[in-house]
C-alpha cells in the first residue's frame, strides 16, 4: 500500500512538472503581452517608450515624443490587506496621475478588489485620482482628499502608497539628474580656470 502510494505521488508530481513546463513559456509571454499593454494604457499616444530602469522598488518606462520627456509609466507594488499589488501607473512631467492599470492583485473579491477601478471615476472626484498630483496621496480617514473603498481602507491605503511610492523614485532620479549635471558644469568650470591660469 506503501509503495502504490509513493508510486502515484511521483506519478502526479511528475505530471504537474510536465505541465509547467509546458505552460511556463505560454504563461510568461502572456504576462509580457499585459505588462506592455498595461504601459501604453497609462501612457499618452503617440509617444515613444525607452528601455525600462530598474530602481529600488520599481520600474520606470520613461515616454518622449521628439526627444522630450513627456510622461513615464511605473511599475510599482504595494502588499495590501490579502497580498501584494502591482500597479502600473502614468504620471505626467509634473508627476499628475495620468492613469493606472492593475496587474496583479490578490484583495478580497466585492471589496478590496474594487482597486482596479475604484480610483478612476470621473464623475466620483471624491475617490477619483486621475489628474492628481501623486506624492502625497491619502485616504480621508489619514487626513487625505482620497475616499478610500468601502469597507477596505486597508487595500486602498496599500494602493496609494505604492503610487506615491511611484512619484518618488521620479523624483528622485530627476534630483539626482540635476545633482549630476550641476556637478559636470561645476567640473567643467573648474577646467576651465584651470585652463585659463
Amino acid at each position: 500500500m506503501v509503495l502504490s502510494l509513493v508510486i502515484i505521488a511521483m506519478v502526479a508530481a511528475g505530471a504537474l512538472a510536465g505541465v509547467y513546463i509546458l505552460t511556463e513559456k505560454n504563461i510568461a509571454l502572456q504576462e509580457a503581452q499585459k505588462q506592455q499593454a498595461a504601459i501604453l494604457a497609462v501612457l499618452p499616444e503617440g509617444c515613444t517608450v525607452a528601455e525600462p530602469e530598474q530602481l529600488e522598488e520599481v520600474t520606470i518606462y520613461k515616454a518622449f515624443i521628439d526627444d522630450q520627456w513627456i510622461a513615464t509609466a511605473v511599475e510599482t507594488s504595494e502588499v495590501g490587506f490579502d497580498g501584494p499589488q502591482v500597479i502600473m501607473v502614468g504620471l505626467d512631467a509634473e508627476g499628475k496621475v495620468l492613469d493606472y492599470v492593475v496587474l496583479k492583485q490578490t484583495e478580497t473579491p466585492g471589496l478590496g478588489a474594487h482597486i482596479d477601478h475604484w480610483f478612476k471615476h470621473a464623475d466620483k472626484p471624491a475617490q477619483n485620482i486621475i489628474g492628481r498630483q501623486a506624492g502625497a496621496l491619502a485616504v480621508s480617514k489619514d487626513g487625505g482628499e482620497v475616499d478610500a473603498i468601502t469597507a477596505a481602507t486597508i487595500s486602498s491605503r496599500a494602493f496609494l502608497k505604492a503610487i506615491n511610492k511611484a512619484y518618488a523614485a521620479i523624483a528622485a532620479q530627476e534630483v539626482e539628474a540635476a545633482t549630476g549635471a550641476s556637478q559636470l558644469n561645476k567640473e567643467q568650470n573648474e577646467e576651465t580656470e584651470v585652463g585659463h591660469e
